[in-house]
């Protein structure tokens, strides 16, 4: 059948079973959005505030549900706007396509109104990118961008369609969407020389990343702790990847890591690491990273293997088929007296937090009261900060997806957009986005978003009306010379929740925080909870620039 640009755009959505788009119009999309106007039964649009909000919120989309995430903006600075979100979700391996219009291809190449070159722009930051210069290659080039986004190691990708492509007419035949196949994983000979050192060791450690929750591998790494009877760690992004209600869980490991998982690591004799990169956040000084045991690293990425440390053994591939294969050739192991160890640790070195001279209600106190209150089952997202952290050590997750969060990039202004996209995709449960107040003040126009929609989203603000891991920085090393990390701000929450048509609610002392966050919960529609942050409540433990992995401070 004869389609223009913008129909054949809408049909491959649709192949890929696209139901929900997010997005910004303008100039050079115009044929485009009238396209959705003609596809609004079939396909879901959401306006969001600014690009980079609907950017992050194709990112929460895609995160919470394991789908690809589509974002569409218009030329130039639309285009631009899209950078921030589009690297995020390189960083963290997250499957998005975005949509770029540009100006006519006669318009190309000189300086026109609203042109930016968004494929050189991006080239650094996307799996791959490509502007559409001849109608015929349209569909083909878009169906090969979602099968590009799910292909091993999962990430973004752009396609730029100059206006003039979107408005020519051609033929168009459906297509079935093609379903990548798992890369070719490592031969049984290496699967049994791994099976062979993890049946040796005497005191393993395993390590999880995200990896394992992009390859549906969390049932695996289950088995597979239980089968090698080890204790578990998980990096920031495999938050939920394990049960952290099991009683093998110790926590995060690395600059905010536990103090337990850092003595498991100083006295392990075989750390296994799944589907994480060994990021420098984890490593903290690569020098001293587990220099007394044999490293196994098992990764979908072969450049990512021996990159930021040399490991002993490799194993390339998917991480649910790998720790499947290996499960083939291990027996049961016992490590009776190693886990007593990790118990015993886990009493001694419990997380308590301290306030500094305020009454205000710690946020350990009010993320756990949170945990109880959703019975662990809440999706969170978080902005970028010390509430970050807090929200991945004080809320105990017991599933993959339930923790959405910007760990590569540290992207401020991230969380908002990226829990509307995450309760879109998943409306039967409840989302929470977990914010401080600098991180609050790049994105809070997506609140408008939010009430516009009816997205019954929870905004949980800790003010403490500092740029709080930057002043606990300075703090430590910069002698408490706090250098415009006092925000100072007078924006009042409440009445700009308000202002947005956002129910608001404040929480100034222990005695609120549970009737507040029950009546947030039980609230129709999106909410802004204020709570009040002690300036001094720090991130802890915490492990100083250059210092090991394994020695963590307890106080400061």
């Amino acid at each position: 059948m004869q389609l223009n640009g913008s129909d054949i755009i809408m049909e491959c959505l649709l192949e890929q079973g696209v139901d929900t788009v997010f997005g910004y119009p303008g100039g050079a999309v115009l044929n485009i959005y009238d396209a959705l106007y003609k596809y609004r039964d079939r396909i879901r649009h959401i306006e969001t505030s600014h690009e980079q909000g609907a950017a992050h919120a194709a990112d929460g989309y895609a995160r919470a549900s394991g789908k690809t995430g589509v974002v569409i903006a218009t030329s130039g600075p639309g285009a631009t706007n899209l950078v921030t979100g589009i690297a995020t979700a390189y960083m963290d391996s997250i499957p998005m396509v975005a949509i770029t219009g540009n100006v006519g291809r006669s318009l190309l190449g000189l300086d026109s109104f609203q042109e930016v070159d968004i494929t050189g722009v991006t080239m650094p930051i996307t799996k791959h990118n490509y502007i559409v210069k001849d109608i015929r290659q349209l569909a083909d080039t878009i169906r090969e961008a979602f099968y590009l986004a799910q292909e091993g190691r999962r990430g973004p990708v752009l396609v730029d369609i100059p206006k003039d492509i979107s408005a020519q007419v051609t033929e168009y035949e459906p297509k079935a969407p093609v379903c990548p196949p798992l890369p070719v994983g490592p031969s049984q000979r290496e699967i049994a020389n791994v099976a062979e050192l993890l049946s040796k060791a005497r005191r393993p450690f395993l390590y999880l990343g995200g990896g394992v929750m992009a390859a549906e591998g969390s049932a695996a790494a289950k088995e597979l702790a239980e089968r090698l009877d080890a204790p578990v760690a998980c990096s920031l992004m495999c938050q939920g990847g394990f049960d952290q209600h099991n009683r093998r869980y110790m926590g995060m490991l690395g600059m905010h890591g536990t103090k337990v998982s850092a003595l498991a690591l100083k006295n392990c004799d075989l750390f296994v690491a799944i589907g994480t990169r060994f990021s420098d956040r984890v490593l903290c000084n690569a020098s001293t990273f587990a220099t007394h045991c044999k490293i196994v690293q098992i990764d979908i990425d072969p450049a990512e293997i021996d990159k930021n440390i040399l490991v002993d053994s490799k194993l390339c591939g998917d991480a649910r088929l790998i720790m499947e294969q290996l499960l083939e050739n291990l027996p049961q192991q016992h490590h009776e007296e190693w886990m007593k160890q990790v118990d015993a640790w886990q009493q001694e070195y419990p997380l308590v937090q301290k306030n500094g001279e305020t009454d205000y209600p710690t946020p350990q106190y009010v993320l756990e009261t949170l945990d109880r209150l959703t019975d662990g089952e809440a999706i969170l997202t978080t902005e970028v900060g010390q509430h970050q952290m807090w929200a991945a050590q004080f809320y105990r997750f017991r599933h993959t997806r339930q923790f959405l969060s910007s760990g590569g990039l540290g992207t401020m202004g991230y969380g908002l957009g990226a829990s509307i996209g995450a309760q879109l995709a998943c409306p039967e449960k409840q989302v929470i986005n977990i914010a401080g107040d600098g991180s609050f003040h790049m994105n809070c126009n997506e609140l408008s978003t939010a009430s516009k929609y009816g997205i019954p989203v929870i905004e949980l603000l800790f003010n403490n009306q500092v740029l709080g891991m930057v002043r606990q920085w300075q703090k430590l090393f910069y002698g408490g010379r706090f250098s415009q990390t006092t925000l100072e701000k007078k924006t009042n929450y409440e009445l700009l929740a308000q202002a947005f048509g956002v129910q608001a609610m404040t929480i100034r002392t222990k005695e609120d925080v549970e009737p507040v966050l029950t009546a947030a919960l039980q609230a129709e529609g999106p909410v802004l909870i204020n709570c009040l942050t002690d300036p001094d409540c720090n991130v802890l433990p915490m492990v100083p620039a250059g210092a090991s992995a394994e020695e963590p401070l307890l106080e400061m």
